[in-house]
Order: C-alpha cells, then structure tokens, then sequence
C-alpha cells in the first residue's frame, strides 16, 4: 500500500523501516534531510516540502503524521489541510489531547477529508516487536488503510476503538497507567537497594520476578537490561519528565469523578523528581522543630 509519513523521529524513522520491509510504498517527509536521505536509503522516497509529498502520492492519499504533540501537530495538519482533496484520509499517531483530536477532525470532516487518531505504544522497540494502535474515527477509513495497520502492529495489535478521538483517549489513560506502574516498580526496587545487608542484586531479582511471578511483564524485563547496564543506576539522575498524557488522565478522572490516587500521586511524584530542594520539606522540617524540638539539618 502507499502511504506518505511525515516526522521521521525515533518512533517514525522505525514505523517507516517496518512498514517498508513489508512491501509498502512510502513517501516521507522531515525537517531534517539527513532523516530524509537515511529513510530513502532504506527504500522510502523523499520529499523536500509538504506540497511535493502531497504530488508524489496518487489520490486518495493516506498521510501519517509522527510529530510532536500541540502546536507542531496542529501546524502540520493546518498545513495538510490546504493540500489535501475530499477522501483522503490524514492520520495522527503521536500523543495529541483527545478533544483536539475530535477537533481538528470535526475541521477536516468539513472538507471531506477523513482524520483518524491513533494511539501508539511500542517505543524503540516497535520495529522489531511490532506496535500497539489505539484507532480512533470512522470506520470506512480504518478499513482502507487497514493493511498499514498489520504490518506496523503484531498479532492482535490494533484494534479500531470508536468515533475520532477514542484512540487517542484510550492511549492516553494507557499512560496513565503507565505511570503507575513504573512508580510501583520504582518504589520496589529502591526499597531492596535500601536494604544493603543483604546486598541484594537487583538485576537476578528482575529476571527472577519474570520467571512466573504474578509482577512479571516487560517492565521487568527492561528493569533487568538496565541494572545489567548499571547495577545501581549511579550513573542516571533520578529527574523524570511526563508527556502530557498523566496530567490528562488525572484531569478526566476528575471531570468523570472516579478516584484514581495510584496514577494522580505518580505524577506528582515525577514532579517531585525534579526538586532539588522541596521548600514543603524545609517548611515541615522546621514546624516539626518549632513545636517538638526535633533537630533539623542546615544548610551550609
């Protein structure tokens, strides 16, 4: 199938190599020629603008976008838009808000274009495992470019979720849970490597749980890669930055009033992360000296 891409990241420069070795066409287009010439070098054919990717596919077209959330998705599709003729079908895989989703394809359904929203999960792994979609908008364009949807997915790896941003909706509670989990992971693993009179090796450990455990999953297997790496992660800094997608999720759980603690103080926990120093621990520091006499640590 042809099929054009725009954003040749880490996850778009792999989704392009994947779909590639499957036999499909590929128009690509990026900001940076260098991303470009490796892409055409694999097989893809490259394209300087937006308006010469659009000539270089035959209607009606399918352009997948894999650009940044906010502002250069919305740029990228205001731009598609002027280019674009009645049926052809504009995808966004990268992790947009779903109500822009919903959005930006009410505007495009105005022209006669179709917009489907796609969740994507896989990371840098996805072009060898394969990637999990999360299909979002009208059902006739799902269909159509359903062949780009196996090859990039692997078995049972994509699925169409409900009208336009459903997909996106249901990525986003993805990493929400996400988020938990890898807090749980993490509390887990800092309590053991805490514990050092049984100088416990915390890579055995991870593979160990993958051996059965009720915990075991990916995760772990990712854990134990990392510990292989650096046994006590010495050389990593413990800043963690969030996407978007936890904020969101914490937010509609609220609009939806459904409690979700786990996930809300696993966000907030990534914003601690990137405290040097937590004011709120100074202030509790001292009231616990002010009203009980304890000692407090000062600074130099």
């Amino acid at each position: 199938m042809e099929i054009g891409f725009v954003g040749l990241g880490k996850m778009g420069s792999s989704m392009v190599e994947r779909l590639l070795k499957d036999g499909h066409e590929i128009v690509v287009f990026d900001l940076g020629k260098e991303a470009i010439e490796s892409m055409q070098k694999k097989g893809a054919e490259g394209a300087d603008s937006l308006e010469e990717l659009i000539k270089k596919l035959k209607p009606p077209r399918a352009i997948w976008i894999m650009v940044p959330s906010g502002k250069p998705t919305e740029d990228t599709i205001g731009s598609l838009a002027s280019l674009l003729k009645k049926d052809d079908i504009l995808i966004d895989g990268g992790n947009s808000f779903y109500k822009n989703s919903m959005r930006m394809a009410q505007n495009l359904k105005e022209k006669g274009i179709y917009f489907l929203d796609v969740g994507t999960s896989g990371g840098v792994w996805g072009l060898t495992i394969g990637y999990c979609l999360m299909i979002g908008g009208e059902e006739d364009a799902f269909k159509k470019i359903e062949p780009i949807f196996k090859t990039l997915a692997p078995k049972d790896g994509y699925a169409h979720m409900g009208p336009n941003g459903a997909g996106h909706f249901v990525k986003m509670v993805h990493n929400g849970i996400e988020y938990a989990l890898l807090q749980a992971y993490a509390e887990g693993f800092e309590i053991m490597e805490a514990k050092k009179e049984f100088e416990l090796n915390l890579e055995k450990i991870a593979n160990l749980w993958n051996q059965g455990s009720v915990i075991r999953s990916w995760l772990l297997e990712l854990a134990e890669e990392a510990f292989k790496k650096d046994s006590h992660l010495s050389s990593i800094r413990g800043y963690v930055e969030d996407s978007g997608e936890g904020r969101w999720t914490v937010a509609e759980a609220i609009d939806e009033n459904v409690s979700a603690p786990v996930i809300t103080l696993s966000l907030l926990e990534r914003l601690r992360s990137r405290q040097t120093e937590s004011f709120s621990a100074k202030v509790i520091a001292a009231l616990r000296n002010e009203f009980g006499g304890h000692g407090v640590k000062r600074t130099e």
